[in-house]
């Protein structure tokens, strides 16, 4: 089987249901928002981390497929067995980001991204996981979309903030404050 199918040739694609949209529909940039999160949080993950972190971002990348596949469906059903996002997910990411914030220090000024190459990565998958947050908020503004769904990735935006710290004190790093006089 080709890679290639040519059925977007024309600037549309199709969705699971099967329905055809045009490639810069709202749903289309949801899910693919959250695909390019994924991504960097693939990179995120293949760099200097502790490997607890790092085998805690791959159950994260799985939620995220698993939000992409609910994004990808349209107005019409599937007939794909799609995984959904439940509470206990939502209560997962939040006992990991109590975990965290035990033992940060804390904060007393604003951080900037930097200082290290994984705590940028981390800040990147954070600023994603905001846009992908504002695309998906905006998608449910015309249709119906799992509430989970929005509460998940709004918990991960802070979940990476948090990681970023956590990078930065495990591999004592100074981290990159901000300077308003400058």
């Amino acid at each position: 089987m080709k890679i290639y199918t040519k059925t977007g040739d024309k600037g549309q694609t199709s969705l699971l249901s099967g329905e055809r949209v045009a490639k810069f529909d709202n749903r289309i940039e949801a899910y693919g928002t959250i695909d390019e999160l994924n991504s960097f949080v693939g990179l995120l993950g293949s760099s200097k981390l502790k490997e607890s972190d790092a085998l805690f971002l791959e159950l994260v990348q799985n939620s995220l497929f698993n939000i992409g596949s609910q994004l990808a469906v349209g107005k019409k059903k599937s007939s794909f067995k799609l995984q959904t996002i439940k509470e206990e997910h939502i209560v997962w990411l939040e006992n990991e980001m109590d975990k965290i914030d035990a033992i940060l220090p804390k904060l007393t000024s604003f951080v900037l991204p930097g200082g290290s190459q994984s705590v940028a990565y981390s800040h990147v998958c954070r600023s994603i996981c905001r846009r992908a947050e504002r695309l998906v908020v905006k998608l449910a503004d015309d249709t119906e979309i799992d509430m989970n769904i929005i509460k998940f990735i709004n918990r991960l935006s802070d979940y990476f903030f948090l990681l970023s710290r956590k990078i930065a004190f495990d591999f004592q790093i100074d981290e990159v404050v901000w300077n308003p006089e400058l």
